[in-house]
């Protein structure tokens, strides 16, 4: 019950708005935590998060995630 996904926003990006997750903090290394309807998920089913962010001429994407402590392959 619970996940967490880590990730690192790229220098000068602020997060302003999310959805289908807890973001905290808004820049730098943030960590996406479940809301209270997608905290228990079944084996092999997906949830959709996603947010908003402005940045400061940076529009880079963030290039790791860990889900839970495990490193994710990016595709």
């Amino acid at each position: 019950n619970g996940w967490s996904l880590t990730f690192t926003l790229p220098s000068g990006q602020t997060i302003t708005n999310g959805w289908n997750a807890a973001y905290s903090p808004s820049s730098g290394q943030v960590t996406a935590t479940n809301v209270g309807y997608n905290g228990t998920m079944a084996p092999g089913s997906t949830t959709e998060i996603g947010f908003q962010a402005t940045h400061t001429g940076n529009a880079a994407k963030p290039t790791a995630f860990t889900l839970n402590g495990v490193t994710c392959d990016v595709a």
